[in-house]
Order: C-alpha cells, then structure tokens, then sequence
C-alpha cells in the first residue's frame, strides 16, 4: 500500500508484560518491504484499522468491525478465539487466524520441571531449606514410569517431544486417534480409563471445550494409581476441582502442578495452597521473552503467503 494506508496495523496492547512496541519491530524485521504502524492510543487504532487490510492483536470490536472497510485479516494474538466476536468476523468476511504453538516451547518446560519437581520432591528440600533444615528424604525416579499426555496438539506435541531422553513410555489420548501422535501409543477418549490405571504421570494440554470440560474427575481420580500425578496447563474447567481436593485429602493420587486452575485466580482462602504436594503457579506457564518472535514468524509467513496467492485464506493457524 501507499500514503495513509498501513499494510498491518499493531494493536497497543501487549502480552505478558511486553509491550506491543516489541511485536511490531519484530513484524518490520521480518517484513520490510511493508508498512508497519503501531497503534498508540484509541484514536489511532480507530484512525488506522479503517484504513489496512490486516490487525494484529488480541481482538477487535464491532465497531471497528463496521468501520474497517478494507480489513481482510485479523491476526490474533492468543491461542484461543473464543473471546473473539466470531459471528460478527464473519459477518465482515474477516479471516482471522490465532497464535497456536507460540507457547509450546516455554510450557513444555514448564511441564518438565512440574515433572521432575514432584518426582524428586524439590519442594519438599526447598522447603526444608527454608528452615535450614539438613535431613534427607524419600524420593522417586522419573525414568521407567509411564506419562499419559491428553491433547497432542502444538503444546502436547511440544510436551513429548521433550520426554526423549528420560526413558518414559508415553500414551497419547487425542479426539481423532486414527490420527496417530508422537507418543508411544495413541488412544481415544473412549479408552480414558484404560489409559489412567497405566499412568504415572499426567499431563493435560487440551483446549477447553464442552467434550473436555470436567474430563478429570472423581472417577478419573479413583482410576489413577494413589501415587500418580497431575499436571494440569490446560484449563482450570478441565479438572473438577472439587474431585481434586478430595483425590488430594485422601491420598487417592500423588500430587499435582496446576498452572491453571478453577475458579482463576484462586481465592486466598483454597484448600488448594495448602497441601504440600500441590504446585501452583499463577497461570504463568505461558510466560516467554520470546512470544513476539514467534507471533511474528507466523504472521510473516502468512503475508508471504497472500502475497503468493492474493488471498487471505490457506493461512496458518486459520481458524475463519
């Protein structure tokens, strides 16, 4: 485009503490040749997006929806869509695609850690370290044991992929099955219980969704092995948390990580903090200095290919 007219306009929210700023010269890094404008105040973001064909943020409302004439894409900052007014998107013929597999590096990290820190008790010797405290205690061994992964999506995936190397046998429980997976063995979620009572160790990564709301539950606590943990990144929703604390107070499973949890934030006064054998975090997983670098190889990606085919559909991560 020429003159007033941007090639993609930045929203000025950021992400995880990082300003939009960082996003949009990572964007001119990558796409030089284009016109490149970030949005400072709401009168910019009303002023620009009626003038470019492509938003980047984490979402946009109907009325910039009416007024943006020209817009063909909105690149969405987050993973998930559901916040977005999709009726109206579509209403627009907006395409809109999202940042799917920007976070799968850093939680898959986390994960590990959850993992080797509920094995090897690190907490426990933090904890022992507060008090300054220099006696030994029981601990487990990681390699040997058996993790079942639900969602074998760009997180889950990310999540066996870094389990090579610790001498586990993987079980992968996905809605398609037939679609097979980088774990050991793939099953449906038909076969959820016959995959629980193997388990060792399990890893949610799901997306929320009317199928996998509450997937975890009394039942699933009963089916685990009493030592088994949980590590929960997907959604709060995922697990009953009711069933958890109860699985918790009766010794029915090992321990659990949750990054995520439900309600979220979790008020003070949860019996959640205050077990032991209980990591949480504030939904932090998702945290990485390098979120911005990813978002914009996958919007990078996506202009070359419009401007390949002068379309704006075929997109990764195109989910309208």
């Amino acid at each position: 485009m020429s003159g007033d007219e941007p090639d993609i306009v930045v929203r000025r929210e950021g992400v995880h503490g990082i300003p939009a700023s960082e996003y949009a010269a990572a964007l001119r890094e990558r796409l030089p040749e284009y016109d490149i404008r970030l949005a400072r105040t709401p009168e910019e973001e009303r002023k620009l997006i009626t003038r470019t064909q492509v938003v980047a943020g984490k979402t946009v409302d109907e009325e910039l929806l009416d007024s943006a004439e020209s817009l063909e894409l909105l690149a969405c900052s987050y993973a998930g869509y559901g916040h977005l007014p999709m009726d109206a998107i579509e209403r627009h013929g907006v395409s809109v695609t999202t940042a799917s597999g920007v976070h799968g590096p850093n939680i898959a990290e986390d994960v590990l850690g959850y993992l080797l820190t509920l094995t090897r008790r690190h907490h426990e010797g933090w904890r022992r370290k507060q008090r300054r405290e220099w006696r030994a205690y029981p601990v487990g061994e990681f390699a040997g044991s058996t993790v079942t992964v639900a969602g074998l999506g760009a997180l889950g995936s990310a999540v066996v992929e870094r389990l090579q190397g610790f001498d586990v046998d993987t079980i992968g429980i996905r809605h398609s099955p037939e679609k097979g997976g980088p774990t050991d063995e793939v099953v449906g979620p038909d076969r959820l219980h016959e995959a629980l009572a193997r388990t060792d160790h399990l890893v949610l990564t799901v997306p929320l969704t009317d199928e996998t709301e509450g997937m975890i539950g009394e039942a699933e606590f009963t089916t685990l092995p009493p030592d088994a943990t949980v590590v929960n990144v997907a959604r709060g929703p995922v697990i009953d948390t009711a069933a958890l604390v109860s699985a918790i107070q009766s010794n029915a499973i090992g321990g659990a990580a949750l990054d995520v949890t439900d309600p979220e934030p979790l008020p003070e006064d949860h019996p959640l903090w205050g077990f032991e054998n209980v990591l949480i975090t504030p939904h932090n997983a998702g945290n990485t200095p390098k979120y911005y670098e990813r978002l914009a190889d996958i919007l990078a990606e996506n202009m070359r290919r419009v401007a390949d085919t002068g379309e704006y559909d075929g997109l990764k991560n195109q989910v309208a």
